[in-house]
């Protein structure tokens, strides 16, 4: 059995301390027509937008009030922005990315975790599974990368980079982590054109860029827009100690909260990515609240060995004819229990000679 521990320690500012105008006493909400006056240039990645166009004015102005109309949505952003911004621009700093990239994020998934598509993108960075894959997340029953803030963020970083060194230019690559690569370079092929703001795209895609503008127009300005946020409205930090463990055989999630003396619910929370109620055998890395690793480090290796002699686990080695079922029968558990400890689901096929855990009642 082996384990280390790893501190993440950060001396990132907060979203809060960086934004313009962050104490605001305005209690009446601006003008809207003010709101769409774009008095000083607007830049996205070192890029002016050309609001001088009037398509291009149209099209932001749009999507500003929209943005503006879903006021407790921005809210979320902004509260959420100052949780989880620090680390990805620390990470987008480290691929010496533009800073703007983090609102990609916003709109995909609003800085949500768990946010999915209809067309299977989940996570922070809506990652389809086997985009996913590619730029380096685990993906499986266990494990969903997708949904790590730090590993997803790198990911999406190295698919930027790539993106940018297609394009050369920010608005295409941006245009392309929503519509895909192949499928951007056909409409230009066609079209004739290489400049995101004259193609001729899917409503989706057309308005992608505007909205990822909006959010940070928006984000960056929030108190002449009314949103008066006082210290203690900002959520705080997400700070937290790594800690990895090696083991030959899968764990109870259940096994790490006891050892940090947190709640199951805690560690499910901090690490988004984890699937069921196992971490998978081998290696892993796990989040845990700041402060606590000496408390784990001073229990775990007790409560384990507890646990591997005497938690009541057994093992049941599936024998030819036998079903998920007739298992559960047989040792008079819940199918859901069983299904559970062994992370399987309805569709599961099990096989001779399947090892199964059987936690006692």
């Amino acid at each position: 059995m082996f384990f280390c521990f790893l501190f993440f320690v950060t001396s990132t500012s907060s979203y809060a301390d960086k934004t313009n105008g962050a104490y605001s006493d305005e209690t009446l909400l601006p003008s809207l027509i003010k709101s769409v006056r774009f008095s000083e240039p607007l830049f996205f990645c070192g890029n002016k937008i050309p609001v001088d166009r009037q398509d291009v004015r149209e099209r932001l102005e749009k999507e500003v009030l929209l943005t503006l109309w879903d006021r407790p949505q921005v809210i979320l952003w902004i509260k959420r922005a100052s949780k989880f911004f620090p680390h990805m621009e620390k990470i987008l700093n480290q691929a010496a990315l533009p800073d703007d990239l983090k609102y990609v994020a916003v709109i995909e998934s609003s800085l949500r975790p768990h946010a999915s598509s209809h067309k299977g993108a989940v996570g922070y960075w809506q990652f389809l599974r086997s985009t996913g894959r590619m730029y380096g997340l685990k993906i499986n029953h266990k494990i969903d990368e997708r949904r790590n803030l730090l590993k997803s963020t790198e990911a999406a970083c190295r698919y930027l980079q790539e993106l940018y060194r297609q394009f050369d230019d920010w608005f295409l690559a941006a245009a392309a982590y929503n519509m895909g690569e192949k499928r951007l370079k056909n409409e230009m092929k066609i079209q004739g054109i290489d400049d995101y703001y004259s193609l001729y795209l899917s409503e989706e895609t057309q308005r992608y860029i505007f909205r990822i503008l909006a959010a940070k127009f928006v984000m960056e300005n929030y108190s002449i827009f009314g949103f008066a946020f006082q210290a203690q409205d900002f959520y705080p930090l997400f700070e937290f100690d790594e800690i990895s463990i090696n083991s030959p055989r899968q764990l109870p999630i259940s096994l790490i909260a006891k050892s940090a003396g947190v709640s199951f619910k805690t560690i499910k929370d901090m690490n988004p990515e984890l699937r069921g109620y196992h971490l998978a055998s081998g290696k892993n890395t796990i989040a845990v609240p700041k402060g606590l690793i000496y408390q784990f480090e001073a229990r775990f290796d007790d409560y384990y060995a507890k646990w591997q002699s005497s938690d009541g686990v057994d093992k049941h080695t599936v024998q030819p004819g036998e079903n998920l079922a007739l298992i559960a029968k047989k040792y008079n558990v819940r199918l859901s229990s069983l299904m559970r400890w062994n992370d399987l689901s309805v569709k599961s096929i099990i096989h001779p000679g399947d090892e199964l855990i059987i936690e006692s009642q």
